[in-house]
């Protein structure tokens, strides 16, 4: 491109438009927030992982059931895809804006390794089971690998995720095989915390310092869900849902059919419905875990087909108060889930207000207090977008990433 016989530069832009935004990534980590904040919370008040509340009564254990069939570990896969995504679209409208292919690389790789810190500072001061520090890292990865390969080579994680559908398959199997051949055994097992158990703020630091690294780690295996989300990014699926309204149909009820289907084992133990022995739990908690991360694609499409419908029925759907509520805080949603961190350190901590302990269920504490936190947020988001504000989180980060002009 040339401006008066001279060669222009080509230059780097700022964040993401309003404008430029689509609406089903919004929505998805909007109301997806709420399940993150109950995982969450339900295992800080129970100072366990998984959450759990071991021998439950009462109205406990359809909580517990409805928790592991359709919460615990089905939440993250989401925001693993849709940070895939927003990879994606980022490096394309710096690309669109006139930026040179290394220049875009180079702000992913700078917005990731912000982010990464971000996550750092995250799993040391406020929560161990910090998720940003492992996208920063598997951004970082993405961009220097996987962003500018081409369709052939990303046409590779269909295959992968078609390898992990067989594999889910055969683990099923085996789980029910143990199941069938197991003895009456213990209800459910979980592994203490220790930052959530410390008697002090400088122990819980400390002892965030050796569990978040290790946490970090397990997520970073996982890049292979980042990876999926930039392959539907490159086919710009949730940007244009009509033209691939049966991709998602399919994807929605597969995705979500092997992801609850699978996790029915393990939420019928944590309601105390099945007991088996060590040997057939390991199974089952294996079984959870792999069919868990097929409910991100499943609800991730389901947000892709329930945003096609809204589009159809209004050309400004985030007008309505609920569905702009919730796209308020999508586009927040990194300011949103700091915020959920530090009501969990304020209010549950054993050496601050230990709301766990002066309650008698606290699987009920946990459910009542990440859902009225996570409407806390989706109210602020809501007002800080009709204000024009961005996300407080979101703002430094974007300081960060590109500069003031950001």
């Amino acid at each position: 491109m040339t401006v008066y016989g001279q060669v222009a530069t080509p230059h780097i832009r700022g964040p993401v438009r309003p404008s430029e935004r689509a609406l089903a990534p919004d929505l998805a980590r909007g109301f997806m927030l709420l399940f993150i904040a109950i995982a969450n919370c339900v295992g800080v008040v129970t100072a366990s992982e998984p959450g759990l509340v071991l021998h439950p009564h009462g109205i406990e254990k359809p909580l517990n059931f409805a928790l592991f069939a359709l919460v615990s570990s089905h939440a993250y896969p989401v925001f693993a895809i849709m940070f895939g995504y927003g990879l994606v679209q980022l490096y394309n409208r710096q690309k669109r804006s006139g930026a040179t292919p290394r220049q875009a690389k180079s702000v992913l790789l700078k917005r990731n390794a912000w982010l990464a810190v971000f996550g750092l500072a995250h799993g040391i001061f406020l929560y161990y089971g910090d998720f940003l520090g492992a996208y920063g890292i598997v951004g970082v990865v993405a961009a220097a690998v996987l962003l500018r390969r081409g369709d052939t080579f990303h046409r590779i994680i269909v295959w992968v995720w078609g390898f992990m559908l067989v594999e889910a398959v055969v683990v099923s199997m085996l789980a029910i095989a143990g199941i069938a051949s197991s003895g009456k055994g213990v209800t459910a097992h979980v592994t203490k915390i220790g930052s959530l158990n410390a008697s002090s703020y400088t122990q819980a630091v400390l002892d965030r310092l050796g569990e978040w690294p290790a946490h970090t780690l397990d997520v970073v295996a996982f890049i292979m869900i980042v990876w999926l989300g930039m392959w539907a990014a490159r086919r710009r699926i949730l940007e244009e849902p009509r033209q691939h309204q049966r991709l998602l149909g399919w994807t929605a009820g597969v995705g979500l059919g092997v992801g609850i289907l699978g996790s029915i084992p393990q939420a019928l133990v944590a309601a105390d419905a099945l007991r088996v022995d060590k040997s057939a739990l390991d199974s089952i908690s294996l079984m959870h875990n792999i069919t868990g991360m097929f409910t991100g694609p499943g609800y991730v499409a389901l947000f892709g087909l329930i945003a096609m419908w809204l589009s159809q029925r209004t050309a400004t759907p985030t007008d309505g108060m609920i569905t702009g509520s919730l796209s308020a805080l999508g586009r927040r949603s990194l300011s949103g889930y700091l915020f959920q961190s530090v009501v969990w350190v304020v209010l549950l901590s054993p050496y601050t207000f230990d709301l766990g302990h002066h309650v008698s269920s606290p699987l009920l504490l946990g459910i009542g207090l990440s859902t009225i936190t996570w409407l806390v947020s989706v109210i602020g988001a809501s007002a800080m977008q009709h204000r024009g504000m961005v996300g407080p989180a979101e703002k430094v980060l974007r300081r960060l990433a590109y500069g003031p002009r950001a």
